[in-house]
């Protein structure tokens, strides 16, 4: 009968993810869904612990206080800047966390001179393999993100091939490791871990900063799956399931991200795009030549803004520096007492990690129907009086659209460019993540306030009061 009930608290627990993560589908379910699957998670906890016969709780106790303590305070110390980064390193430890499961499981069988069966041997491998790729992996990108790993490109001849020499060389050792008896093959099961944390770095170094969304959701997706290796391996129902649903999840959405840059993951993981520009001065020369960039000040842009009767923002990576989201919904209400209608739209790459800038609005209560995607929006650009671009690049640049031999060609924008007047705030004319020239700074519609977006974004809401 226990056994019965366990079973029945995974089934229970299984529910409760797949309904939590259906419900992270709408920004406005998006929260109670995420509290379901942790009660989900909690009760699939809770039922592993009475269900093994574990002989001392002593560590396991420690273990919880230690990691829910730090999980406290990451949740509190940790600004939404670096939220990408946090993400980074948390599909990093569930890989590692997998990878050890299976290295512990394997090494008890070399300890006990045991045999092994080929589907247990195959799910130890594949949890060693992924577990560790992700970990490494995940740490370069969280390098990448926080800047001490550098965010362009490192390539090197025959980097595909030696790559491609190293995986096969791993395969071979976990094949091998699942059909022999463990005890006497150390020496090559410590080969496939080592190769395994060199992989991880190995895949991720060439891929340019403009692809960290891709990337993060994709090593999301492979914690999930080495998650769900260590399941086979421990047989337990519940991590196989929930390992399972995070591996589709994240492939789900990487194919998303893909499609938002209109590029293959092919060329995401091997193009070794994103290399980035150099600097620029505002209004200087650079990437715009002999153009001009015409600047405008904050009374300018308050009055242009105050009296349309429809205006797009459209944020990015530059809003989250600046943390400035609470002075734009602040700006975005002032308007809208004016009669001015407000839309925020959202590019699926805007930003450092999927989903960055519908999480940075809703920490601001931005309603979420004042929240558009980009073929909903795009229609409306014509009969929009201003598009106001905070700390956005590479999402409207119309080269993506207008000029086949840029580097981002065919990836779908907001175009803004369409839009009657069109106001970008940044520091500078520098490139985006992408490193490449933006038209739009130059067109005879657009307009550049200049400066910290925080400091843009509140002398605006002065201005706009004054009116």
């Amino acid at each position: 009968m226990g056994g019965t009930l366990f079973q029945l608290a995974y089934l229970v627990s299984a529910v409760l993810f797949i309904v939590g993560l259906q419900r992270l589908s709408s920004p406005e379910t998006a929260r109670g869904g995420n509290t379901i699957a942790a009660v989900g998670m909690l009760i699939a906890i809770v039922a592993t612990l009475l269900g093994e016969h574990i002989l001392s709780f002593t560590w396991i106790v420690v273990g919880a206080v230690i990691g829910s303590g730090a999980g406290l305070l990451m949740a509190q110390m940790v600004p939404m800047t670096a939220m990408p980064q946090m993400v980074a390193v948390f599909n990093g430890f569930g890989g590692a966390a997998s990878a050890l499961v299976a290295i512990a499981d394997y090494l008890e069988l070399v300890k006990g001179h045991e045999g092994i069966e080929v589907a247990h041997g195959v799910s130890i491998m594949a949890g060693v393999l992924i577990g560790s790729v992700t970990f490494t992996g995940s740490m370069i990108a969280y390098g990448k993100l926080q800047g001490f790993v550098t965010e362009k490109p490192v390539t090197y001849p025959l980097q595909k091939t030696s790559n491609f020499i190293l995986l096969i060389a791993m395969l071979a050792a976990g094949t091998w490791l699942s059909l022999t008896p463990p005890a006497g093959q150390e020496g090559i099961f410590y080969f496939l871990i080592a190769a395994s944390l060199v992989l991880g770095v190995l895949v991720v170094i060439p891929i340019g900063g403009a692809d960290m969304p891709v990337v993060i959701a994709l090593l999301n997706s492979y914690s999930g799956l080495a998650a769900s290796a260590a399941g086979f391996v421990l047989e337990n129902m519940s991590l196989i399931i929930s390992g399972a649903l995070v591996g589709a999840s994240g492939l789900i959405l990487t194919g998303i991200m893909c499609r938002g840059m209109n590029r293959s993951l092919g060329n995401v993981l091997f193009g070794a795009f994103g290399g980035g520009g150099g600097p620029q001065a505002a209004g200087g020369g650079g990437p715009g030549g002999d153009r001009t960039a015409r600047e405008i000040n904050p009374e300018s842009a308050a009055m242009m803004l105050a009296y349309a009767r429809q205006v797009v923002v459209v944020p990015g990576y530059g809003l989250a520096v600046a943390q400035a989201q609470h002075k734009l919904r602040e700006l975005g209400d002032l308007l809208g007492r004016k009669g001015v209608t407000v839309k925020y739209a959202i590019h699926p790459v805007a930003g450092r990690m999927p989903g960055h800038m519908n999480v940075l609005l809703a920490e601001a209560n931005v309603p979420y129907d004042q929240l558009y995607e980009i073929e909903d929006v795009n229609p409306e650009m014509a009969d929009t009086d201003v598009a106001l671009v905070v700390g956005a690049n590479d999402v409207v640049n119309p080269a993506a659209r207008d000029d086949p031999t840029s580097p981002i060609a065919g990836m779908p924008i907001i175009e803004v460019d369409r839009a009657k007047q069109c106001i970008v705030m940044k520091r500078s004319l520098n490139p985006g993540f992408a490193g490449v020239d933006n038209p739009l700074f130059y067109l005879p519609n657009n307009s550049m306030l200049f400066g910290d977006a925080a400091d843009s974004l509140a002398a605006l809401v002065r201005e706009v009061k004054e009116l």
